[in-house]
């Protein structure tokens, strides 16, 4: 396991201290979770611009407006 050190303005460092401890969560935790979800989210878009690089623009907007419209809203 790696130990990382960062620097946070005070009033960020006490408003995530007070979130760990509203969610019941040490603040390591809370920062561990955060990463989890940003390296995740980080694999998701790599693997969508892998897909996209390889497929069909129509066919990719047709899906972004199927989505739109389930969603109640129109593509620009």
């Amino acid at each position: 396991m790696s130990v990382l050190t960062i620097r946070l303005p005070d009033d960020q460092h006490e408003r995530l201290r007070a979130l760990a401890t509203q969610r019941g969560v040490s603040l390591n935790k809370l920062m561990e979770e955060f990463a989890t979800r940003a390296i995740a989210e980080f694999d998701v878009e790599q693997r969508f611009r892998a897909c996209a690089a390889r497929g069909d623009p129509e066919v990719g907007l047709r899906v972004l407006d199927a989505l739109d419209e389930a969603h109640g809203r129109k593509r620009p």
